[in-house]
């Protein structure tokens, strides 16, 4: 396979940093603050295809297309990430998407896991501590104007974290919205590009206004349920014809981005099925099955879902000028969050730390 197709891991160079950074203590981490000491770069033109990876000093960059996953350190010492081969798979499918290139999976992984390796200090410990990664691929040509890029640099930087609910499980509030969307068919709804986050920006301030913690993304006339701010969305209720318990998540149909959590919750809760007796679709969400549901009592939980919190319980929506509430856990009256949402985040948490041996889990050597 050329440099055109892919670079190589063993073509690795490493230049360390002369002077390492002070690492920061754990309870003044706050998310995307911080950076380690390093940085993976990797250079690529449409004459000469991929260059070696470099591992250099850390600097700063743009974001254009790109990813977050997590390392961690399970009970043993050994560094582990989480599905890594997902996370990959759609950086490829997103920087194909803006006109720039890809690679294999594999290689950067690889490489990921060097930088690992030499910025191991950085990695904590502690269950609900981590190292974010995010992988990104920017255009770099020297020219104005809307162009497939004939240079581009994908580059991975890394910054401690802690757990995103610092003092436990908190519930949101929601304000769905029709005034504005997060996307649109054959748009790029189902790629992760900078392009789908910085629309967000002004709808979540207009719901912190109005006294909620984020913005629910509507579409269409029917006001189907996409996502929830910049999280996957999840309900569980009891079907209105069946009376059967299902979580129910809406379709990747382009509108919805293939989280990484949306697909390992889904498979997850599955292999619950014959204990909990719980049903799992993906389908449609429209606002009045919700309002619905709510009426009838048929509201069992509702979350997001996303690499940052793993899930976050919501507990209303504002719609309409209405508040709907959504219920929690009626056997703990004080929980912020039911019991299905606390297992799955459990249950992801195991795997990520190595509790439990699982598929999902790839250590690194």
């Amino acid at each position: 396979m050329d440099s055109f197709k892919t670079f190589y891991a063993d073509q690795l160079q490493v230049e360390r940093a002369k002077r390492l950074k002070p690492l920061v203590p754990e309870d003044e981490l706050e998310f995307g603050k911080y950076f380690t000491d390093h940085m993976i770069s990797i250079e690529w033109d449409n004459k000469h295809g991929w260059s070696a990876p470099d591992i250099k000093p850390y600097g700063n960059n743009e974001n254009k297309c790109f990813e977050g996953m997590k390392a961690y350190r399970d009970k043993d010492g050994q560094i582990r990430l989480f599905r890594p081969e997902m996370n990959m798979a759609r950086l490829n499918r997103s920087s194909a998407r803006l006109g720039m290139p890809t690679f294999e999976s594999e290689e950067l992984i690889k490489v990921i896991s060097k930088y690992l390796s030499i910025e191991d200090r950085w990695i904590s410990s502690k269950r609900g501590y981590s190292l974010y990664l995010r992988p990104t691929i920017i255009g770099t040509q020297n020219a104005l104007g809307v162009r497939v890029p004939d240079k581009a640099l994908l580059f991975v930087i890394a910054s401690p974290v802690g757990p995103y609910f610092s003092t436990g499980f908190k519930a949101v509030s929601l304000l769905a919205s029709t005034d504005y969307v997060r996307a649109w068919p054959n748009g790029t709804g189902d790629s992760k590009v900078g392009g789908n986050y910085a629309p967000c920006v002004k709808p979540a301030g207009i719901a912190a206004e109005n006294g909620y913690q984020q913005n629910l993304w509507l579409f269409g006339e029917d006001d189907q349920v996409t996502e929830a701010g910049t999280m996957n969305f999840f309900m569980y209720w009891k079907n209105p014809d069946s009376g059967g318990h299902e979580l129910i998540t809406p379709p990747l149909n382009g509108l919805i981005l293939p989280g990484v959590n949306r697909d390992s919750i889904i498979q997850l809760v599955k292999t619950w099925e014959k204990e909990t007796g719980i049903v799992v679709k993906e389908e449609e969400i429209r606002m009045k099955d919700i309002i619905q549901a709510s009426k009838e009592g048929r509201l069992i939980e509702m979350f997001g879902a996303g690499t940052a919190c793993i899930v976050s319980p919501i507990k209303c929506i504002g719609y309409k000028g209405q508040d709907i509430h959504i219920p929690l856990d009626p056997s703990e009256p004080e929980s912020e969050a039911g019991p299905l949402t606390k297992r799955i985040n459990e249950a992801i948490l195991d795997i990520q730390y190595g509790v439990v041996n699982h598929p999902f889990s790839y250590k690194i050597h």
